[in-house]
């Protein structure tokens, strides 16, 4: 029985070290760099147009991967009335856009190279 015991004892002396370290590769691979769900949404276009007073916004883009649109001159509304500050007509732009609540918004929105 004691021999049993023992044998049990050194098994998972052995074993936990191993455990360890697989445990600290998964975590490794679990906060490994992923693009974000922003990132991959993100795409460029012209600010055409900018109504702060309707809060909407007319850009010219190129395919919205994420919405599976094609190039296109499109009015969004925006997220935040803010965002609207933030860019001038003709400023090439890189932005987030979703359908929420059924229309297309802006979600976010930033000065592009």
């Amino acid at each position: 029985m004691q021999s049993a015991a023992r044998a049990m004892i050194i098994a998972v002396s052995l074993t936990m070290p191993f455990g360890a370290m697989a445990a600290e590769e998964i975590a490794k691979a679990n906060t490994a760099e992923v693009p974000s769900a922003d990132a991959a949404a993100m795409s460029t276009g012209e600010v055409k147009k900018i109504d702060k007073e309707a809060g909407k916004i007319t850009i010219k883009h190129g395919p919205l991967a994420n919405l599976e649109m094609p190039a296109m001159t499109m009015v969004f509304r925006v997220k935040d009335p803010v965002m609207l500050d933030q860019v001038k007509q003709g400023e090439t732009v890189n932005f987030v856009a979703e359908k929420v609540n059924g229309a297309l918004v802006v979600t976010k929105i930033e000065l592009g190279g």
